[in-house]
């Protein structure tokens, strides 16, 4: 079966996080991406660790897990920008894509001519997809932006953490750089959108995308909250501002998470925990009441599920079909019997380690699944391939680009 984006050219011009979140999606829906790096060090992440995959003696490779993490199904191609000879190549691979992503600093490709306008005349199908921290205009355009401080310039981690008052309250950020991770996926949904226009119009177009931007557009019903309701939300802890009983609870012998998503499940809930004339109780019938009510509702049920061990709420309450489950650490989560079985968990195979873990893709295809065949490339591992493939490049011409430093080290392609 052919896979859903064959055929698809991407030049993977970015580094870190969210373009490369973008650009692994993209290959694992079957384009062919190339992603540049600079000759010496690469990709940032590559220096990221620990932990480090470890080799086939139990020595460190090298490669970092974060880099593992987001860079699957590249070629990796070592070239210096920063030389006319190496940036020309570049701009040769780049008239040859379809799609290029870049997260350098507003007008830093323009130096090397591999901006939009330098290309678009040249190339009028591109899609060129910039990913900046605060986007191509505005006060803030020609300044970096970073996960952690965009979680924070775009409210998350006002509405992420203990509530005020209480003990180890305070802002927090998310566990993982979701700023990012919904950077690369709304990428992937706008290129995904231009390469389908583009069949009708046949023309590329630029993507002007931005962390702070993202972060706005993602917070969802909080952000309306704050629109339609006038005020700020505020910290909840694991608890939802809309829901209610919707977080975490204290058990006998640890916690679990409650997740009564309507007045139906809270009425299951209250049989099945042995309190049923609270669903009956006008304070609580209706979710809108038991928002109005969360404090004294919450003190009633706190003690109830103090009764019973975590296991024994979870039998209980999920053979009323009342939505609940564990809190794992990411070792339990691994673990479930379902994500066994969905097989999240992939091994790839690797040059210098045998194998390399991965997290699969979750979209499943039905007609053209997706197929994990190339684990995250070494650096360098297939400029002269590529170079040789697309831009006709000899040998002898490979070695002379490469004494002069243009190009760097190739490893062995994986």
């Amino acid at each position: 079966m052919s896979a859903p984006l064959q055929g698809v050219r991407v030049l993977d011009l970015s580094r870190v996080l969210a373009g490369p979140w973008a650009t692994q999606l993209l290959a694992d829906f079957g384009a062919e991406v190339i992603k540049v790096e600079e000759p010496r060090h690469g990709d940032d992440t590559r220096r990221w660790g620990p932990p480090w995959l470890a080799a086939r003696d139990g020595s460190a490779t090298g490669e970092s897990a974060y880099y593992l993490s987001t860079n699957r199904g590249k070629r990796s191609v070592a070239i210096d920008l920063a030389q006319p000879e190496g940036a020309r190549l570049v701009r040769e691979l780049a008239l040859q894509s379809d799609v290029l992503v870049e997260n350098f600093k507003v007008g830093g490709l323009a130096r090397y001519a591999l901006d939009y306008r330098s290309l678009c005349g040249l190339h009028p199908q591109l899609i060129y997809c910039s990913i900046t921290g605060f986007g191509q205009d505005g006060p803030r355009a020609g300044l970096p932006g970073y996960d952690a401080m965009i979680q924070a310039m775009g409210g998350l981690m006002s509405i992420t953490g203990v509530p005020d008052g209480q003990p180890g309250a305070g802002p927090q950020k998310v566990g993982v750089a979701v700023a990012d991770i919904m950077t690369g996926m709304y990428a992937v949904s706008a290129i995904l959108g231009a390469l389908y226009e583009r069949t009708r119009s046949g023309a590329g177009q630029h993507i002007d995308l931005a962390l702070l931007d993202t972060q706005i557009a993602w917070l969802a019903n909080q952000g309306l909250n704050y629109l339609v309701g006038g005020q700020a939300p505020r910290r909840q802890g694991t608890g939802h501002p809309n829901i209610v009983p919707y977080q975490a609870f204290a058990t006998h012998d640890g916690h679990l998470m409650l997740a009564v998503g309507n007045d139906r499940q809270f009425a299951d809930f209250c049989a099945a925990a042995g309190c049923a004339h609270l669903a009956g109780d006008a304070r609580f019938a209706s979710n809108a009441a038991r928002v109005a009510h969360r404090e004294e509702l919450l003190a009633l049920l706190q003690p109830v599920l103090r009764q019973y061990t975590s296991a024994e709420w979870l039998r209980r309450l999920n053979e009323a079909g009342v939505p609940c489950g564990p809190i794992n650490d990411i070792a339990q989560a691994f673990a479930e019997p379902q994500v066994q079985s969905r097989g999240m968990h992939l091994d790839l195979p690797h040059p210098l380690a045998g194998s390399v873990p991965g997290v699969r893709n979750p979209v499943r295809y039905s007609r053209t699944p997706l197929q994990y065949v190339q684990a995250p490339p070494l650096l360098g591992a297939d400029t002269d391939a590529v170079l040789g493939e697309r831009l006709g490049l000899p040998a002898a011409e490979l070695q002379r680009l490469r004494a002069r430093g243009v190009l760097g080290h190739s490893p062995q392609s994986s």
